[in-house]
């Protein structure tokens, strides 16, 4: 009960905060978002309605605008920057400010920088797509480290210069150490796995049998069902502990630069407030996890709290990318 009204009083702190200073707003807030139009422009929309505040977007590749923003510096446009990923956020955390203790206390530790300079807005699991006609799952394998079995040769899907296949590189390495993923790189080059630009190719290659395995998120199967109904294909989550179980998350930091810190906060609350948490469960086609404690997943999903993946701090994700993008260009993964 004493858990329920403490829940209660944070969703009302939130609301009040939005809701309270929105008319005072000089101009717009800026957000860079390596969030695609398709899915947050919704949440853009509902956030002015509930505020006041206009938002001005710029949308791009998160890494590519994290690059950005550090060459802009403190003159960068930018307010907020909305990221696909950790390792963006963590790329320019020196220029991003403190976030408020109620924002973060919204979201558990694992999903939030230590330092309170980003916080997780939405979640992901890394899985193994499979063709249901070729395989029962019983038969996919429970871990990456399978897949560099002969009996996959030719039939893996991945797509390397993805940020999301690179931030499960890093999980890896942070998890194995170097060592162990550079063998395992080489290991499943040697498999021939087939590579695609993106994810959802790659869960449309599994459905059509082009491959039996894909490795990507989640939610891609949703994509790919929402204009195939039918097709074969289902994800299976490995286990506990296993670099392809990464839990990674979208996530947003205010840059310590900007001269609309109250609205670009408040904007960042509005991503953490249930309505724009249940927006990913009832509303988004990608079906991301809500991060918010008492927001259920969509049906079908396991819950976020049954989720293990390596132990690692997404906070790192950051400082490590260019080993990561080194060590992908040395295993013949990126040119």
């Amino acid at each position: 009960m004493a858990r329920a009204l403490q829940m209660l009083a944070v969703a009302f702190a939130v609301t009040a905060a939005l809701g309270g200073c929105g008319g005072d707003s000089e101009g717009p807030v800026t957000v860079y978002s390596g969030r695609e139009e398709e899915l947050v422009a919704p949440l853009f929309e509902r956030f002015t309605e509930a505020t006041g505040i206009d938002v001005e977007v710029r949308y791009g590749d998160s890494a590519e605008l994290a690059a950005t923003i550090a060459e802009e510096g403190e003159s960068s446009p930018a307010d907020v920057f909305f990221a696909q990923d950790p390792g963006s956020l963590g790329a320019i955390d020196e220029q991003l400010a403190s976030l408020p203790e109620e924002t973060l206390d919204r979201v558990d530790d694992r999903f939030r920088d230590s330092q309170g300079r980003w916080v997780g807005t939405s979640g992901r699991s890394r899985v193994i797509a499979y063709n249901t006609q070729a395989l029962d799952a019983s038969a996919v394998p429970d871990s990456v480290f399978d897949l560099t079995d002969p009996r996959w040769k030719g039939r893996v899907g991945i797509a390397p210069t993805n940020a999301s296949f690179q931030a499960f590189v890093t999980a890896m390495r942070l998890s194995e150490g170097d060592e162990a993923t550079r063998r395992w790189l080489l290991d499943l080059k040697e498999n021939d796995p087939k590579t695609y630009e993106k994810n959802t190719p790659v869960v449309e290659a599994v459905a059509s049998g082009e491959i039996d395995l894909g490795l990507v998120n989640h939610y891609y199967l949703y994509l790919v069902t929402q204009e195939q109904p039918d097709a074969p294909v289902a994800n299976h989550f490995l286990r506990a502990g296993d670099p392809g179980a990464l839990v990674s998350v979208a996530g947003a930091g205010v840059l310590a630069s900007s001269d609309q810190l109250d609205e670009a906060e408040q904007f960042v609350e509005f991503l953490l407030s249930d309505e724009a948490q249940r927006f990913y469960v009832d509303e988004a086609e990608e079906a991301e996890y809500p991060l918010v404690a008492g927001i259920d997943a969509k049906e079908g999903l396991p819950p976020l709290a049954e989720l293990t993946g390596p132990d690692v701090d997404l906070a790192r994700f950051g400082a490590e990318h260019e080993e990561t993008i080194e060590l992908l260009r040395e295993t013949g993964y990126l040119t």
